[in-house]
């Protein structure tokens, strides 16, 4: 009678790093983890479509379909992939209601739903990129970006002003017109027009006066105090694909977080 042999663990090795040097051990849903992004970040399945269900990835990757699971259950829990129940397992999408606005953390004061937001375009240009921006989404001095500024506004309030900053050779063809036709979530457009989901974000929150030009656009008084959000947003891999920078009128709004 023959053994049935154990799946076994092999290396885990770093991006340039030759194989004798890399020492650490990964576990082997860890392993189908990182093979399952690789086939999202090469667009194998795009936002909102299924993926092949557990069965299948197993034999795929020649796993039992509990280390599938395993790994299913930690990119659902990080937001890449979505459940749902009878059904299966899908890309997680800006498009789904329920996380359409997950970055938007600004949350009404009464606790209630809060007003639809409603985004006006300001500006959008093309330009070359200023050195913060370079670094903070990892291209080279001088590299083309798309810079755009916009109101979010509701209830007809304006409450917030965003200036994003995205790499130019991503989102070629991105226009103030292609922006104010569009009624979806933002993030939403990026991945129907320009294939690139935002998965993770780091915020840095501060507290900021309003400048003159800034307190217009809202409709405040000058000097008023604002919430500023500077975010970088990555796809996968970790990639740095958007800089962000949002001022935040919170008389009747504040940001809320759940730490778990």
């Amino acid at each position: 009678m023959s053994e049935t042999r154990p799946e076994q663990e092999i290396p885990a090795r770093s991006p340039g790093r030759p194989p004798a040097a890399a020492a650490a051990f990964s576990p082997l849903y860890r392993q189908i983890k990182s093979l399952i992004v690789e086939s999202l970040e090469r667009g194998e399945w795009k936002a909102g479509e299924s993926i092949p269900s557990e069965f299948d990835l197993a034999a795929r990757f020649q796993v039992s379909q509990g280390t599938v699971r395993k790994a299913i259950d930690e990119l659902a829990a990080e937001h890449l992939l979505l459940r749902r129940q009878g059904k299966g397992t899908f890309v997680a999408t800006h498009h789904e209601p329920r996380t359409r606005y997950r970055f938007l953390r600004l949350a009404p004061d009464d606790d209630g739903e809060g007003e639809r937001a409603e985004s006006r375009i300001v500006d959008c240009r093309r330009l070359r990129a200023p050195a913060d921006v370079s670094r903070a989404l990892e291209l080279r001095s001088g590299d083309a970006v798309v810079c755009i500024r916009r109101v979010l506004s509701f209830g007809g309030v304006p409450t917030v002003i965003d200036d994003i900053w995205l790499p130019g050779n991503l989102f070629k063809g991105l226009t103030a017109e292609s922006l104010a036709g569009y009624r979806g979530p933002l993030y939403g457009f990026f991945e129907s027009e320009f294939g690139i989901n935002m998965v993770r974000a780091d915020e840095k929150l501060r507290a900021v006066a309003a400048s003159p030009e800034t307190a217009e656009l809202l409709g405040a008084a000058p000097g008023a105090p604002l919430l500023q959000v500077e975010r970088v947003s990555y796809t996968y891999g970790d990639r740095p694909v958007e800089w962000r920078r949002g001022q935040y009128l919170t008389e009747r709004y504040h940001y809320r977080n759940r730490l778990t």
